[in-house]
């Protein structure tokens, strides 16, 4: 599955009693900073990832598909960088959401530097 349904799955995976998988990152992983942050060139490879991996399910608009989270919500823009690479990594199979461990690291914080960039 793409990152997008990835992240997707991420925002609505996994948490307790229909909560996002966003809400299951522990306070360790939610603490990491993205080595990636406003960089320009992280935030369009980020982009081009994410039409790669992440749009088939969660849309090129970043706004979902039916049972598919959108992720221009605020819910990902104010999530901890750490929080969504503990999300794309950990993913929520049995929400959909598959682990992007496979990823080099450097790939899944520039998909984050996009996620968090407004569009």
């Amino acid at each position: 599955m793409p990152i997008v349904g990835l992240l997707v799955s991420v925002a609505m995976a996994g948490a307790p009693a229909g909560g996002s998988l966003i809400q299951r990152a522990s306070v360790r992983a939610a603490a990491r900073q993205n080595p990636l942050e406003g960089n320009h060139t992280a935030r369009g490879a980020g982009a081009k990832l994410y039409a790669r991996e992440c749009a088939a399910c969660h849309g090129v608009d970043r706004q979902g598909r039916k049972g598919v989270p959108p992720l221009d919500q605020t819910e990902v823009y104010r999530a901890t960088p750490g929080t969504l690479f503990w999300v794309l990594r950990n993913g929520a199979l049995v929400r959909g959401m598959p682990s992007f461990a496979h990823l080099p690291e450097a790939q899944r914080w520039q998909i984050i530097t996009f996620l968090q960039a407004r569009p």
